[in-house]
């Protein structure tokens, strides 16, 4: 299929046919779905897209709708929506969309037409021009964000006509683009390009008349509307006019003295962006990041974009700071005095570049300021005060530090996500720059299935920085990329063999590292090395709390650890990158202090764990949870060297405090094996004053399914076993998970909550968490009145705490209620606000839970397509969930509407599929079982009714 949005939306077949999409939000949908083709497009997004700011009820319901809608209008056979936990995607070539054949297009012939190939140009931009068959988005502009691009499109497509008609003037078209060009100056007027190229189109055919009559027609247009002259590049134009010449150059005139490149530059299109608007807005731009970000090499491509003089200044190989305007007089090709006589006494260089440089227009490049920084910035800001037509673009570690600087932070390149295929991969900057150098050393190498999975490996490993990414790949030469994979845990090692050309400190990682090391004073040393403790980065507080050093000291030393690029800050956070977190991880080890960091680290975690885990049963848990997934690889790190160094109480009591988050984020599977770990820690029985602690591991730990694990007995008898109120009362839901459902049915889970109320008071949560069970248990022993009565005191429980989890399954149980007692209205009701909260809570094992039930559900009231959708959105989830009870549950579903359907072969493979899966735990998996097996008989008798009676052969067939 080919799609096209540079116009009204349309989707053709190979033959040219078009398909039907269907109204205006059905095309909007797709439409959104076509501008990120290839990629998720968050559910977020797209209700933005279509809802606008106030979104109906429900909208997630209605999205879901909406897709339906839009797989039952695309061919069946080729269907490309897709659903995934993140949102949905267009499984379809970006090159099948006219909107990226034309920016691939349009680039190739700016491309061209910067290489001076006009014929190749004007032809390539031709194409691209000719995708277009009207406005962008036309009939979708009502969508959200839809005018934004739909702009962004038309500039695109206004700078391709532009470049279009420059190779064309090249080409010697003057006459027939004057028309052309006459159209756009009025449909644009304050565009200087257009009318710049008219007048030299008048000019070269002998009308310059009319080509100074358009120059004061623009200079009239932008002083009445913007109270602005034209710019120096049209000015320019109107002087070549007057002095009869017919084609003047308007690029590359002046002279630009930057170093030659050996290699093709990639990526970074958004900071070269960046870079050439501060250039056009300010007279100070500083590049700042840690070493081996690229700083030097975009510095030299954004300057060589520009028009007009550029002076390159390496400042790396200069030992002292008091040789910087030395340094920038050479580049300048200046001396301190003539051949012929002295220097003047007491004239200083400073002085000579001020002279030179007070009536010049020019950019001048000051790379690597870092060990130089205030000697630098002392000559830049003499220099921008007495020199108006000079600006200075800086690159550094850190900001030199002067009023009215523009700073562009740089950090590795892009990098996608770790479970991107081989194309997918390939259109990101990091894996980019890794193909194209392997291929240098490696010609045949290419990214491919077999292996995208090292090459994302390597590019993440090293945090996407250049430097470490082509180190890298220049292994290759000698190494399998298996072997480089594997290797980087050595880093500094394996990357020691760079360019013999390059700086000292650019040939080797560690090289780099240790170039910004020595920069640093002893304070942030030490802050730096005791920083290599946090896992994904730390708060301000944790930061300061673990590295246990003097507020004064801390503040100042942090803030230094960051101007000089050493420490990112994104987001209130400060990380490392991973390789400079290696290198001070070093140093950490040779001062001594690991021990002692890591039990810091661990005492400041724990203490953590357990506040959040006291916020998640609240109004505040949506907060909680995002701030304990912010921490989430420092609580796992300290877990798991808690559990390495045999620290019993802290291990079991992190395994606690985290039990309900893992629930909440559906880790379960992570959990268990963590807690696993820890159990073979404490041994066989509860240590003392670890009775609670111990049954939680012991119960995380079977969420894996494994029977290896010491016997706690009863759900009774641990609740009798505990001498004060749980501190994990998720400990009660767990127990019951674990144990299954009591033998005496609600009555015993009436006679639980009186043991407990007594032991834990009036507890909201906890009581609540009583009623759903008793709720439960009164459900599947048919007493519905009784059941909802309890459901619904759970309910009210829940909702009185803010607890979205409780009030969810609280939910889905009297959706079931609602459906088993023939009220649909009520279950769809009961099943809408379930998944509203699942969503909200954004855990995919819950939300496929939610999923699966309400297909039920709509099964159970003849709606096989609602359900089917239903099934299959939950077989994904569950799925990249790592669930196999929930799984198999969803292959039930799907396999129950191929059979109503009559697709008993499909039925019966679903249903053996869902079979032979991992169906663990009382909770879903037997329940799941006997089911499968009760459905299962029902396909073979109808398969029977169908043969005559012949039973089915083994595999169904």
């Amino acid at each position: 299929m080919r799609f096209r949005i540079l116009g009204p939306t349309q989707v053709l077949l190979a033959d040219g046919r078009e398909i039907a999409v269907g109204g205006p939000r059905l095309r909007a949908l797709l439409a959104l779905l076509l501008l990120d083709a290839g990629r998720v497009v968050s559910a977020e997004r797209l209700i933005d897209g279509l809802y606008g700011e106030h979104p109906p009820r429900g909208a997630a319901n209605a999205l879901q709708s909406q897709v339906s809608r839009l797989r039952q209008a695309l061919p069946a056979h080729q269907n490309p929506v897709e659903f995934h936990p993140a949102g949905y995607r267009l499984a379809v070539d970006p090159g099948d969309v006219d909107a990226y054949r034309f920016e691939r297009l349009a680039e190739a012939g700016r491309s061209a037409l910067a290489g001076g190939d006009w014929p190749r140009a004007a032809t390539v931009l031709r194409e691209a021009l000719e995708l277009w068959r009207g406005p962008a988005l036309a009939d979708v502009l009502d969508a959200s964000g839809a005018p934004a691009q739909a702009a962004r499109l038309e500039e695109l497509r206004l700078a391709a006509v532009d470049d279009r008609i420059e190779a064309d003037l090249a080409l010697g078209a003057h006459a027939a683009l004057v028309a052309e060009l006459r159209e756009l100056v009025v449909a644009h007027p304050l565009r200087e390009r257009s009318r710049g190229q008219l007048m030299r189109a008048l000019s070269a055919l002998g009308r310059p008349a009319e080509a100074l009559a358009e120059f004061e027609g623009a200079r009239r247009t932008l002083a009445e509307q913007l109270g602005a002259d034209p710019s120096a590049a049209l000015a320019a134009i109107h002087l070549a006019v007057l002095r009869g010449e017919e084609r003047p150059a308007v690029r590359g005139t002046a002279e630009q003295a930057l170093p030659s490149q050996l290699t093709t530059f990639v990526g970074r299109e958004d900071e070269l962006t960046r870079v050439g608007e501060l250039l056009g807005e300010r007279r100070l731009i500083t590049l700042t990041g840690p070493g081996g970000a690229g700083k030097t090499r975009l510095a030299i491509e954004a300057a060589g974009r520009l028009d007009g003089e550029v002076r390159f200044v390496e400042l790396a190989g200069l030992a002292d700071g008091a040789d910087v305007p030395q340094a920038v007089l050479s580049a300048l090709g200046l001396r301190d005095a003539g051949l012929r006589a002295p220097a003047e006494p007491g004239r200083r260089s400073t002085d000579r570049l001020v002279e030179a440089l007070a009536e010049r227009e020019l950019l001048l490049v000051l790379d690597n300021c870092e060990h130089v920084i205030a000697d630098a910035a002392r000559l830049a800001a003499r220099l921008l005060s007495a020199c108006p037509g000079l600006r200075v673009l800086a690159t550094s570690r850190e900001p030199l530090g002067l009023a009215g600087e523009a700073l562009c932070p740089l950090s590795g390149l892009t990098l996608p996500p770790p479970d991107a295929s081989a194309p997918d991969a390939d259109d990101y900057a990091a894996v980019s720059l890794f193909a194209q150098r392997a291929a240098d050393v490696a010609p045949d190498f290419t990214v491919t299935p077999a292996n995208v999975e090292m090459v994302l490996r390597i590019c993440l490993t090293l945090d996407g920085l250049p430097l470490a990414i082509e180190l890298a790949a220049a292994r290759l030469r000698s190494l399998p990329i298996a072997e480089v994979a594997a290797r980087l845990d050595d880093r500094f090692r394996l990357l020691s063999m760079g360019s013999r050309a390059a700086s000292p400190r650019h040939r080797t990682l560690r090289a780099v590292v240790e170039w910004s090391w020595d920069l640093l004073d002893d304070a942030e040393r030490r802050l730096a090395r005791r920083l290599t403790v946090f896992a994904g980065g730390a708060t301000l507080e944790a930061a300061q709390r673990v590295s246990r050093l003097p507020t004064a000291e801390f503040v100042d030393a942090l803030t230094g650890l960051v101007d000089k690029s050493f420490v990112e800050m994104t987001g209130g956070r400060y990380r490392m990158l991973e390789t400079v977190r290696a290198f001070c991880a070093e140093r950490l080890a040779e001062a001594g202090e690991a021990d002692d960091l890591r039990r810091a680290h661990t005492a400041y975690f724990l203490e953590f764990a357990w506040t959040a885990s006291d916020h998640l049963r609240r109004a505040e848990q949506l907060h909680w949870l995002r701030r304990l997934d912010a921490e989430r690889d420092n609580l796992h790190a300290a877990l798991r060297r808690a559990t390495a160094a045999g620290d019993a109480t802290d291990a079991a009591g992190l395994v606690a405090a985290l039990s309900f988050y893992w629930w909440l984020r559906g880790m379960r599977g992570e959990g268990a094996r963590l807690a696993a770990d820890v159990l073979d820690v404490l041994g066989a029985e509860a240590p003392p004053g670890l009775g609670e602690e111990f049954a939680l591991c012991v119960y995380n730990a079977s969420l894996s399914g494994s029977s290896q694990l010491p016997s706690l007995g009863t759900q009774q008898s641990v609740i009798r076993s505990l001498d004060r109120a749980p501190r994990q009362p998720f400990l009660l839901y767990l127990s019951g998970i674990s144990t299954g459902p009591p033998p005496g049915g609600a009555e015993h889970v009436d006679e639980l909550m009186r043991e407990l109320r007594r032991l834990v008071g009036s507890d909201v949560w906890i009581n609540a968490l009583g009623a759903m069970g008793s709720g439960s248990a009164q459900m599947w022993s048919g007493q519905w009145d009784r059941a909802r009565n309890a459901l619904v005191t759970a309910l009210d429980g829940f909702r009185s705490t803010g607890d979205r989890w409780g009030s969810m399954i609280t939910l889905g149980a009297l959706g079931e209620l609602a459906a088993w007692r023939s009220d649909p209205e009520a279950a769809s009701a009961h099943m809408d606000e379930a998944m509203g909260l699942a969503e909200e809570l954004g855990s995919f094992v819950d939300q496929a839970d939610m999923l699966r039930t309400r297909g039920e559900i709509r099964l159970r009231a003849g709606d096989l397509a609602a359900a089917r959708d239903d099934f299959a959105a939950a077989l994904l989830l569950a799925q990249r969930s790592g669930a196999p009870e929930f799984v198999s549950g969803a292959r039930l579903g799907l396999a129950q509407v191929a059979r109503l359907r009559g697709d008993l072969v499909e039925a019966r493979r679903l249903c053996e599929e869902a079979l032979a899966g991992g169906l663990t735990g009382w909770y879903v998996g037997e329940a799941t079982r006997s089911e499968i097996v009760s459905v299962l008989a029902g396909i073979t008798e109808a398969e029977k009714a169908e043969s005559g009676g012949t039973p089915p052969s083994v595999d169904g067939a």
